[in-house]
């Protein structure tokens, strides 16, 4: 059975719990649109809006490499990396006297784990043009 549908289904659950996050948010401070000038709506709309930006492509890529046959292990390591990452970096972001030491960490992980993926695949390709 494939590892990354596992990933998808829990960074899917993580996604709609940043969403109803910033919903409660807006709904409480009544901001239909925009920030309305309020901090913790605007970490907390970049945050979820940061997370829509970077999983897909990520979760992607990893399954391209787990669909051409990447062992489980490095599979793991990917998603595993995408998912610390992505929380780590929610967590930092939100606060809003963030500790940078939090976003630097989340960013490093999920582009280790875009990066890594996708050498993987042009490497795979090379070899197989070859």
């Amino acid at each position: 059975m494939p590892v990354t549908p596992l990933y998808a289904a829990v960074l899917a659950l993580v996604f709609v719990a940043l969403s109803v996050r910033t919903l409660r948010l807006r709904r409480t401070l009544r901001v239909a649109i925009g920030d309305g000038n309020e901090p913790r709506l605007a970490r907390a709309a970049r945050v979820h809006a940061n997370f829509a930006e970077y999983v897909p492509l990520a979760l992607l890529l990893v399954y391209l490499l787990e669909a051409g046959g990447a062992p489980r292990p490095a599979v793991h390591l990917l998603c595993t990396s995408l998912l610390v990452g992505r929380l780590t970096h929610a967590w930092g972001v939100s606060q809003v006297r963030e500790d940078f030491r939090f976003r630097v960490a989340g960013m490093a992980l999920t582009l280790f784990a875009i990066v890594a993926a996708a050498l993987a695949l042009l490497y795979r390709y090379a070899v197989a043009a070859a």
